[in-house]
């Protein structure tokens, strides 16, 4: 009878370990090929480790059942035995060889970039993703798009929460399918982690450096993930959509994406010369506010000091200059957790923020930035703000800015080699680090090697062209003119030469640059 019982507790065990297999708390399968590798993996390992679970435990209960004193049984008097010693030590050392040979195959597939159809830069910032397309020139944010009330259980009748509550975001990363698709991913703050759990896709973004992934879908649908990483205070706030299309579904959204990209440059080129009033910019520019600033900030202006200083009454938005404001919105601020807007931002939505700042939670400057105004400040021009009464709104037109630079750049000036190293490490920290590391390393083979590299220790004309015009064969290196100046990529291009362990001596001028560059 208790034979039949304990027959019946193992089968009962190996069943029901069949079904939680296949329930909402094991591990997922995934779409992936990976991903179903991984998951069969851990069905493995866990059936084996059932196996011993059942084996030692059952051998122990039999012992306990069957051998206690009550019925008699005397306790064996032996030493050591070689022969069990080594049985249980070769037996488990056959088991992990058993798991580490599949595991290290996975674990190799996992890691092996080679072949991709698509490049794709994922940049974790807080508290958003940034996703830029190689070869494609489209690029776009990805931000949290469940109502701030959702969140803060502020909503009313008619606005429960979804199925994708804090999963569901403005604008998705579209792959198509059955393409072998390769991420890049950094970060330009702080550690996240990119995780998409249906491609088995689990990778940091630090800052400062590269880290690769791959997925091939055969599926197409949307798949949900989020940051991984204790990034912040808005961490449970950043999550991963990914929209896999059919191959022509994604040749026509590339299509859309580069229209839409088209009617926003002409969007912004038209707001240039044209004058919004002080109801629009301020409707748009809390908009703005709750979408970018207000969990940080908060919707009141309250800040969160020390950490998020508050807006209401701050002199940055009421006494402070609006080139100032403008800057701080543009630029953000080193050393703290305020980050530039510039290129995540139109002009006029800076504009429009800007002006809701300076007029908003009882601050009534009266001044209305426009489009131009932010162009002109960010530029290095002036900035000037007209002032409203509440009863007289601005009617007249800004001027046209000038947007060419009040002197050209002198090319004559001669540096020495130590000026030219200090400039282009600041240089070469900003802008090539993230790619090419801080020690010049790289990340092959997206991101060749500097130190010893062929480029920098060969034909300088060659260094010069693939800083100034970028490289058509690898589409990771951007052309860097006019991004940085000709005595900017002087400095940068001779810090590349002499630094590390290349020593070669040269020293780069602004006019070898012109000179190279003019060919």
């Amino acid at each position: 009878m208790r034979r039949r019982n304990l027959v019946w507790l193992i089968l009962v065990s190996i069943f029901a370990n069949s079904a939680w297999a296949d329930s909402t708390i094991n591990l997922t399968k995934g779409v992936t090929a990976i991903s179903n590798e991984v998951y069969g993996l851990h069905m493995m390992v866990l059936y084996i480790c059932i196996a011993i679970g059942i084996v030692v435990f059952g051998a122990m209960f039999w012992s306990i059942a069957f051998h206690r004193k009550s019925k008699g049984a005397k306790a064996a008097d032996f030493h050591e035995s070689t022969k069990v010693e080594i049985l249980w030590t070769v037996i488990p050392v056959i088991i992990l060889i058993a798991m580490a040979v599949p595991a290290t195959s996975t674990l190799i597939a996992m890691e092996d970039n080679s072949n991709s159809d698509i490049t794709i830069l994922v940049t974790g910032s807080q508290w958003k993703w940034h996703y830029k397309y190689f070869n494609e020139d489209i690029e776009f944010y990805s931000v949290l798009s469940t109502p701030r009330a959702q969140y803060e259980n502020q909503q009313g009748e008619g606005e429960a929460k979804g199925d994708n509550y804090l999963l569901e975001v403005d604008k998705s990363l579209v792959i198509p399918v059955n393409k072998k698709v390769r991420f890049l991913l950094t970060s330009d703050d702080v550690i996240h982690s990119w995780w998409v759990p249906a491609f088995a896709v689990k990778q940091d973004a630090n800052p400062g450096f590269i880290n690769e992934a791959w997925t091939k879908v055969d599926k197409p649908g949307i798949y949900r993930g989020q940051c991984a990483e204790l990034c912040g205070k808005d961490h449970g706030f950043m999550p991963v959509v990914v929209e896999v299309k059919s191959e022509a579904d994604y040749q026509a959204w590339l299509t859309e994406q580069h229209q839409l990209i088209a009617d926003a440059a002409a969007a912004e080129k038209a707001s240039l010369t044209a004058t919004a009033s002080m109801d629009e910019l301020m409707q748009l520019g809390e908009t703005t506010y709750t979408a970018h600033c207000a969990a940080c900030h908060q919707p009141s202006g309250l800040g969160l000091p020390p950490a998020f200083p508050a807006l209401k009454g701050s002199p940055i938005t009421t006494t402070g200059s609006a080139a100032a404001h403008i800057d701080i919105v543009f630029n953000g601020k080193a050393g703290t957790g305020m980050q530039g807007y510039g290129k995540q931002l139109s002009l006029k939505e800076i504009a429009a923020v800007v002006t809701y700042e300076r007029n908003a939670w009882g601050n009534n400057t009266g001044d209305t930035v426009q489009a131009a105004d932010v162009q002109a400040a960010t530029a290095g021009g002036e900035t000037e703000t007209t002032s409203t009464s509440s009863d007289e709104q601005a009617t007249t037109p800004t001027a046209e800015v000038e947007t060419e630079q009040a002197s050209e750049e002198d090319l004559s000036k001669v540096y020495t080699l130590e000026e030219l190293m200090t400039q282009g490490k600041q240089i070469y920290d900003t802008n090539c680090a993230a790619c090419h590391q801080i020690n010049g390393k790289g990340v092959p083979p997206a991101f060749p090697a500097l130190d010893g590299g062929p480029i920098v220790t060969g034909d300088i004309s060659k260094h010069i062209d693939m800083v100034v015009n970028g490289s058509k064969k690898n589409p990771a290196m951007a052309a860097f003119y006019p991004m940085l100046s000709k005595s900017q990529i002087a400095a940068v291009i001779t810090y590349e030469r002499n630094a590390w362990g290349n020593k070669t001596g040269d020293i780069v001028q602004p006019a070898d640059v012109d000179a190279a560059s003019a060919k």
